[in-house]
């Protein structure tokens, strides 16, 4: 769509920005609550400019993001049915609304940590778990484990080995992207298998099929 792409490309504009620092809080935070675009390229422009901020540069982002989630669980909690379903309907998300509060249910900080550390959509999972009223200090933690996982690890190879890192991702983007996936799909299903074993897994295929919050 034509409106993401200016949005997406207007985002990145702002890693030049004098207030650059600002701005990447600002998009971590209401990322993780509505906004349709992650910041996670804005960091990654950011810390290919200056390398030795790139540490810095990823904890404002883990930090930012994780209020955000917060802020999307007080949506969910609190202001679902006036704002949250709006929210989850105009992102296209409302068939994922109740599969992911399934997942929530069943797998709890699992799924949560999934989600921050992975490119499924994190404000989905923040309203949800607000709607569903899970534990808010199990939240926090997994948001914490993982908006520091996918943030942190940038910001630390950034600072470690700087510009290189940019020429390995641009050549070898298709593996890298492949890798980064069967890793992280892999650790899930055995963190899965190893936490509750076959019933667990059950569990989950079961969750995929749900379309209604009520039946879960």
């Amino acid at each position: 769509m034509a409106w993401l792409r200016a949005l997406y490309e207007w985002t990145m504009d702002k890693a030049a920005h004098p207030k650059a620092v600002w701005w990447l809080a600002f998009f971590s935070f209401i990322e993780s609550s509505f906004f349709p675009i992650p910041p996670h390229p804005l960091l990654g422009l950011m810390c290919l400019a200056e390398p030795k901020k790139a540490i810095r540069f990823a904890l404002v982002a883990t930090v930012s993001s994780v209020l955000g989630g917060l802020f999307g669980y007080a949506i969910g909690y609190f202001l679902y049915e006036a704002v949250g379903a709006w929210m989850i309907g105009v992102l296209g998300l409302t068939e994922s609304f109740p599969v992911a509060a399934c997942y929530i249910r069943e797998q709890g900080a699992l799924a949560v940590f999934f989600a921050a550390g992975t490119p499924v959509p994190f404000k989905l999972m923040t309203i949800t778990a607000g709607f569903i009223e899970m534990n808010l200090l199990t939240f926090t933690l997994a948001a914490i484990a993982g908006r520091a996982l996918i943030f942190m690890v940038v910001g630390i190879l950034f600072r470690l080995f700087g510009a290189p890192i940019k020429a390995i991702i641009d050549k070898y983007l298709g593996w890298v992207t492949t890798a980064f996936v069967v890793l992280v799909v892999g650790g899930f299903i055995a963190f899965t298998q190893l936490a509750g074993g076959d019933d667990e897994a059950a569990s989950g295929n079961a969750c995929d099929a749900v379309t209604d919050v009520r039946g879960v």
